[in-house]
């Protein structure tokens, strides 16, 4: 009996231990958010594409983004948001943003539709230099559009606008810190 209550005790300590040590971690762990919809859920259609020869039936709003925790020597962040599994499994480049400033812990809803001067704009795959909104085939199954933030030891200005998002990973090779990621799901009904 004397052992079990100490194997409980033991436990519990081991227990509260890993708690805190976990707790803190995420205190400090880089992270990126949206009040638009949660990580892994489903985006209201004013998010979506809009028009176009797929006939889109959003609105092209970007969502709202936040972010907290930048690792130690950060000096810009690159959104970058694709649809993996787009256009047949060849992927969909949605936003290349990149040049956004340290100071910066996020972007109010809609920033992304239009230029900018809060980010420096590549190019999706229209090749335009602003959010595309989601636009998946007709009834396929929710599409998982992952926002992926970087964090850089680039000033904001060291990169040209325009670049497309694989000319923006090979200029940011050698300076990405971290990255941190969340997901929206779309799926079109008509």
């Amino acid at each position: 009996m004397k052992n079990s209550k100490k194997a409980s005790a033991l436990l519990v300590s081991v227990g509260l231990f890993a708690a805190v040590t976990a707790s803190a971690a995420n205190a400090e762990t880089f992270t990126v958010t949206s009040s638009s919809f949660p990580d892994n859920g489903l985006m209201d259609s004013k998010y979506a594409g809009k028009g176009g020869p797929r006939n889109c039936d959003g609105e092209n709003i970007s969502p709202q983004l936040s972010w907290s925790n930048p690792p130690e020597g950060t000096k810009s962040y690159a959104i970058v948001v694709t649809d993996a599994v787009g256009q047949h499994g060849l992927g969909v480049d949605h936003w290349t943003a990149y040049g956004i400033p340290v100071s910066t812990t996020s972007m109010p809803e809609g920033e992304g539709s239009a230029p900018s001067s809060a980010f420096v704009g590549g190019l999706n795959i229209t090749k335009k230099d602003i959010y595309l909104g989601p636009c998946p085939d007709v009834g396929d199954a929710p599409h998982h559009y992952e926002f992926m933030l970087v964090a850089l030891s680039l000033e904001p200005d060291a990169l040209e606008a325009g670049l497309t998002r694989l000319e923006l990973f090979e200029a940011m090779k050698d300076h990405s810190i971290a990255a941190t990621s969340f997901v929206g799901r779309y799926a079109r009904n008509k």
